[in-house]
């Protein structure tokens, strides 16, 4: 984390400067709802030239630029820009988030939300933190108080997002939030805003920064 931190927090600013100058042609189009912004592609770029400079034998793998596979075991997993949705809308709700797995196991991860001013950070032996400060283990679950966050994947079939909301609401009586960026759902988790994460149509770039955090932290997965 050493490394982590300087690096997420220099790729952070690097999105704020665009951010806070979005023009027309900084944004085009992957697919419906699925933007990609300059932001993306340079925050990216930077993140995997210094992890590549300071691990030569590791793998990397951007939600832009794709795989590129190392001798070491280690794999680098990064989303340059989680919420890109909020991003290009003006919205504060989107982060910077690098993880780590090690032997296909999650190990270590960092999101930085820099609109929001908050970085969350730690995995095995890295005690989890939010903006330096340790965390407290995850509290027990309270049914009548439930509160999950959601992810709804663009690639799962409308009917399928629509009857997963509804077990939540209807079968299980558990309150949801949507905010658009799974980063950002999943620092509400390591903070204890919300008791859970349910992410349809997800990829390991949206979780692999926070998930060894989380695990860290007591949380569990399916």
């Amino acid at each position: 984390l050493d490394l982590l931190t300087p690096l997420a927090r220099e790729a952070g600013d690097l999105a704020l400067s665009h951010f806070r100058n979005l023009g027309r042609n900084a944004v085009a189009e992957k697919g419906p709802l699925d933007l990609v912004t300059i932001a993306d592609r340079e925050v990216e770029a930077l993140v995997t030239k210094r992890l590549r400079e300071a691990f030569p034998d590791d793998g990397v793998l951007g939600e832009e630029g794709g795989l590129t596979r190392g001798a070491s075991g280690r794999v680098w997993i990064i989303d340059p820009i989680d919420g890109t949705f909020n991003f290009v809308r003006g919205l504060d709700d989107w982060a910077v988030s690098i993880g780590l797995m090690q032997d296909g196991r999650p190990v270590a991860g960092i999101v930085h939300a820099p609109a929001l001013g908050v970085t969350l950070a730690g995995g095995i032996g890295a005690a989890p933190v939010l903006n330096g400060r340790p965390l407290p283990p995850l509290t027990g679950f309270s049914r009548d108080r439930a509160s999950v966050g959601v992810g709804l994947g663009q690639s799962v079939p409308a009917p399928e997002r629509i009857e997963m909301l509804r077990v939540l609401i209807q079968d299980l009586g558990i309150v949801f939030r949507h905010c658009n960026a799974t980063t950002i759902s999943l620092i509400e988790l390591a903070t204890g805003a919300v008791d859970g994460h349910v992410g349809y149509g997800e990829s390991a770039w949206d979780v692999m920064g926070a998930w060894p955090v989380l695990t860290a932290l007591g949380a569990v997965s399916t």
